[in-house]
């Protein structure tokens, strides 16, 4: 049986890594790709900075093709125990191309309305997250810039996260990925 390789797609705040905390706390094999920037980042010596990490990823891109990030996550995912592997925070179809030759690829689009990312953001407090509405409005054009919204299109399953309580939402996600034969 191949392994299966779960893509959590959205834009930032619509709940990608609260879904995969949740799926990680089920015994899921977890790999964030958004943590192989901030690695990349501690590397060069870099404050974890939005603008920073956003910075990062487009030089990675340039240098490296489209699916670099891919690249970088892509041993993380190989080893990876278990049949069940999510990748957490793809952002084009360059990447779900790398990601391919892991297993048997879905993808899992986490959708939410601008304001309720928004709210999701300030509450979750990382260095990254935007500090107001201006600068999440930038963070969205640059992820839109990168192509993700190929793969929230392109999306196997979908999830509205407008007013889902945590337990509800990781619940929802399981139902899926047990259809899709995890």
């Amino acid at each position: 049986m191949s392994r299966l390789v779960v893509c959590l797609v959205g834009m930032p705040g619509a709940g990608k890594s609260t879904v995969a905390d949740g799926l990680k706390m089920r015994g899921y094999a977890v790999v964030n790709m958004g943590d192989a920037v901030r690695a990349e980042a501690r590397r060069r010596n870099v404050e974890p900075t939005g603008p920073n990490l956003g910075k990062i990823m487009l030089e990675l891109r340039e240098r490296d093709g489209a699916g670099a990030v891919a690249n970088l996550v892509r041993p993380l995912v190989d080893a990876s125990p278990g049949d069940t592997v999510v990748v957490d925070g793809i952002r084009s179809e360059d990447e779900i191309r790398v990601l391919r030759r892991c297993g048997k690829l879905r993808i899992l689009s986490i959708h939410a309305s601008s304001d309720t990312r928004f709210g999701y953001l300030q509450k979750r407090g990382r260095s990254d997250d935007p500090a107001n509405a201006g600068a999440m409005q930038e963070r969205d054009r640059r992820e839109l810039g990168v192509g993700i919204s190929d793969p929230i299109a392109l999306a196997d399953e979908s999830i509205s996260n407008n007013s889902q309580g945590i337990d509800e939402l990781v619940d929802s996600a399981l139902r899926i990925i047990h259809r899709w034969g995890a």
